[in-house]
């Protein structure tokens, strides 16, 4: 694999990034393709309402706690070869989770397939960033990396209506067989190595304290889901504050640091991680509500529950590729925010769904808030990657997927249980009165408990849960559509010193994307010093 002499990225770059989409898309894949399954699962391996919510967002949780300790491991070890050894992990743990016989043993098997997945998302990114020097092809490279993910997210639902119309729940796991296959193949020919020059000594004490820092916050949210504010909660946010102060501090202080703090000093840095932070708390648990709405309470089949996830998938596809584009007349901040504000009406939309006829509006609500997903990935990763240098790529991509991964959990946990707590407050000892104990405690965890017993209680209970299930979901709605909209006013105002990409000064770099002197590249299997131009 060659350079073009001009700089520009050539064929053998742009089937790299082809390469680059599988594990990209597979991720994606995996974030969303649990959530049709998730009835079946509860019919089979009938989890509480606690192991439920860790199913789902183990996975995200583990990603984002390991995935700045990866991203400077790739930069360490060579990007393509962790890229390879996150494969073989991945499919590994695909396996175990598709043949789990208990939630235990899902939820083990989903953690494990988040660590691996953290070895896979910092490096594809960063090599996209070696691969792309010329900022508008790197642009360009980056929004159509954002398409593969929120693709992959987006097709999740359908690839599981499909599979579980013909298949059992675990079958949503083994499409990471085939594509994985695939890109260990052919990434030895067609991805670039590199490995940062002078990257120093790996400090594992960074990270035993990333995971303190992060894993007792999480562990917060999910006591706070279930139980409310306790001293126990408290306890666990201040255990995790001071640890992220400890870390910090440690970083500071190492010559070649876990995690580069001075990263943050850049403010479209720092500003673009918050807006995606944010943006995606609200993506991530109204994703779940809807997913549950089309199966429970319209009682579409997972394949047809699937199919209404097209015209979200596109309206995504669509605007995380031509947001990009648009950045070349219009100031990026201004781009996003525009985008942001349509996408707070699609969630005042899902205020306003009721008991009856409301698939066209889910639907309709949902593409709308897909609208701004696909340009906050888009954008917001670019202005991330661009800020930092070459030799530091690895762990500026790592950073960025810590915040979108962070956030789409958050998002499950939060407004999960935001929807709970209305659910709960509707479904109470009145509304339950006639049922034993056992069948009561299930019909209080949530609908899909509820779906699963559905012959076995009165009606009136089980369209009492339907409609406390719609209340959650209205909740959600408007207090998203509220949050959206103040994230877009703060954005534009935050960002609007960043002004339209220059279209004529040549390559048009915005900041970093060049590789520096002595960086060690290697390509199709040979090491050279790719000198910077």
């Amino acid at each position: 694999m060659t350079r073009p002499s001009s700089g520009g990225a050539g064929p053998a770059e742009w089937a790299g990034l082809a390469v680059l989409a599988l594990p990209t898309v597979l991720l994606g894949l995996d974030l969303t393709v649990l959530h049709l399954a998730l009835p079946s699962l509860a019919v089979d391996l009938r989890p509480s309402g606690t192991q439920e919510l860790w199913i789902v967002d183990s996975y995200g949780f583990l990603i984002a706690g390991f995935l700045i300790t990866m991203g400077t491991l790739g930069d360490r070890i060579g990007r393509r070869r962790l890229l390879v050894i996150g494969g073989i992990a991945f499919v590994a743990a695909s396996l175990a989770a598709a043949y789990s016989s208990t939630p235990e043993m899902l939820i083990a098997s989903r953690a494990a397939l988040g660590v691996a997945g953290a070895t896979l998302m910092p490096s594809t990114l960063a090599l996209i960033s070696n691969m792309f020097d010329d900022a508008r092809q790197r642009a360009l490279a980056i929004g159509l990396w954002a398409t593969f993910f929120a693709g992959g997210m987006a097709a999740g639902p359908l690839v599981g209506g499909v599979l579980l119309q013909y298949f059992w729940w675990g079958a949503a796991f083994l499409p990471a067989v085939p594509m994985i296959g695939l890109m260990l193949v052919a990434a030895p020919f067609l991805l670039p190595e590199y490995r940062a020059p002078r990257s120093g000594r790996f400090d594992p004490f960074s990270v035993f304290l990333s995971l303190l820092a992060l894993l007792p916050v999480v562990y917060a949210i999910k006591e706070f889901a279930k139980e409310g504010p306790s001293p126990t909660v408290l306890a666990a946010v201040a255990a995790g504050a001071v640890f992220s102060l400890v870390f910090v501090r440690r970083q500071r202080t190492l010559e070649s640091p876990l995690l580069d703090v001075t990263l943050f000093g850049n403010r479209a840095f720092s500003v673009a991680l918050g807006m995606m932070l944010v943006g995606l708390v609200g993506v991530g648990g109204t994703m779940l509500l809807t997913t549950q709405y089309l199966q429970l309470v319209e009682r579409l089949s997972p394949l047809a529950a699937g199919l209404w996830f097209g015209p979200p998938a596109l309206m995504m596809m669509l605007s995380s590729i031509l947001a990009p584009v648009l950045t070349r007349w219009i100031r990026p901040g201004y781009v996003v925010a525009g985008v942001l504000a349509l996408s707070s009406v699609g969630y005042a939309l899902m205020g306003l769904v009721g008991p009856s006829g409301g698939l066209l509006l889910v639907v309709g609500a949902f593409s709308l808030v897909y609208l701004g997903l696909g340009a906050i990935a888009a954008l917001g990763t670019d202005l991330v990657v661009g800020a930092a240098p070459p030799e530091k790529a690895g762990s500026a991509s790592a950073i960025s997927e810590t915040v979108q991964e962070l956030g789409l959990a958050v998002g499950i946990a939060v407004v999960g249980s935001l929807s709970a707590a209305v659910y709960t407050s509707r479904m109470n000892a009145e509304a339950l009165t006639g049922l034993s104990a056992d069948t009561a405690r299930i019909v209080e965890n949530g609908l899909s408990g509820a779906t699963s017993i559905s012959g076995e209680i009165p009606a009136p209970v089980f369209e009492r849960a339907q409609e406390a299930f719609i209340a959650g979901l209205n909740t959600t709605g408007w207090t998203g559509a509220v949050v959206t909209l103040a994230l877009a006013v703060a954005t534009a105002v935050m960002l609007r010193h960043i002004g339209v990409q220059d279209t004529d000064a040549p390559g048009g770099d915005t900041g970093g994307g060049r590789p520096a002197p002595g960086v060690a590249v290697e390509l199709g299997g040979r090491t050279a010093d790719d000198p910077a131009r």
